[in-house]
């Protein structure tokens, strides 16, 4: 038996310390190491925020990379509470392994009005590979794709872990402004990055990215368009293995946003590829868990995963959004 420590991952605001502290029990026990793992407990040592956790054995290099992929945890130990005789507890760093496809502040550089916080969407990739039929391929083997693009974040986190990534999204601001924030980040970091612009007939405008060099290039693409249109504004594109959405928090009436989901939820699971799944991070405060598991399984081949953990995902934000909550779905394989 090995015991391992893993540092809470630091967070800006009080509020995101909560969010890390609530998620990052829950993404350790669904991730592929999950199966492995026992006695998951919170432990405070020196000021700094840990969970304790035990395996069978030393962790291998793959299981290793696998921590270092983890949103919420971001350090990690070999834990001893004695060594030679002297008491402890000993904490002894342990390389991940993990290196990320692009630099990771190219999820944190991008600042706008209502971004989600980066952590916390590479929690929601992260879930959505972990739950899905792919879970033990490499992130350079998958596809993401964002319905609700917004400013980028779901594609730069993606692209970050290696994935190719594509989004929908029908504010032409959001969207050209992630398009030209793409080629100056590109730019400025010594990226290779290929462009090309094209519009769709009677849909909308699309963007295609590949950044890198080679074999190594990951591909985004980004289009302009309503999102329950998604399957034609991703024609042509390699059907995603994921999707990862956070839908969003200004609508007030519960009727909009069962509109959004009757209308869209079908072209979204159209496009997921067999096995794949979805994460879904929603306002519950006005929007039940209960509504929204009707509303997903209503969607013919979607089952959604309601046992624990799953089931457990809910956090506070801030004063307006009490309650947000996950949702994570399959669809048949």
């Amino acid at each position: 038996m090995t015991t391992y420590v893993a540092q809470i991952a630091p967070q800006r605001s009080t509020q995101y310390s909560a969010l890390a502290d609530a998620l990052a029990p829950h993404e350790l026990a669904l991730s592929p190491l999950g199966g492995m793992i026992s006695a998951i407990a919170p432990l405070e040592m020196g000021g700094q925020r840990y969970l304790r956790f035990d395996t069978p054995g030393a962790l291998d290099y793959a299981q290793r990379r696998e921590l270092g992929m983890l949103a919420m945890t971001n350090a990690f130990y070999e834990y001893r509470e004695r060594c030679d005789g002297v008491d402890g507890p000993w904490l002894r760093p342990i390389a991940t392994a993990y290196q990320p496809a692009f630099p990771p502040d190219l999820v944190m550089t991008r600042r706008y009005k209502g971004k989600t916080n980066e952590l916390f969407t590479l929690f929601l990739c992260n879930v959505a590979r972990h739950s899905s039929a792919f879970a033990a391929s490499p992130w350079q083997d998958l596809r993401v794709f964002d319905p609700l693009a917004g400013g980028g974040t779901t594609l730069f986190a993606a692209l970050t872990l290696g994935a190719n990534a594509a989004g929908v999204e029908k504010d032409s601001g959001d969207v050209e402004s992630t398009a030209a924030f793409i080629q100056q980040y590109a730019r400025e970091q010594g990226i290779a990055c290929k462009v090309k612009e094209e519009r769709l007939k009677k849909l909308g405008r699309r963007w295609w990215f590949a950044l890198g060099k080679d074999a190594a290039a990951r591909q985004c693409v980004l289009a302009l368009g309503d999102t329950p249109q998604s399957a034609e504004l991703m024609r042509d594109v390699k059907r995603p293995n994921l999707i990862v959405t956070d839908l969003p928090y200004g609508i007030q009436h519960h009727g909009e946003l069962t509109g959004l989901l009757g209308a869209a939820l079908p072209a979204w699971a159209e496009l997921l590829l067999p096995g794949g799944s979805m994460a879904l991070a929603w306002d519950a405060t006005r929007f039940p868990r209960a509504d929204m598991i009707a509303q997903v399984e209503a969607v013919s081949g979607l089952a959604v995963l309601n046992e624990p953990p799953y089931n457990q995902l809910t956090h506070r934000v801030d004063r307006v959004i009490k309650q947000r909550d996950v949702l994570v779905a399959r669809k048949a394989a």
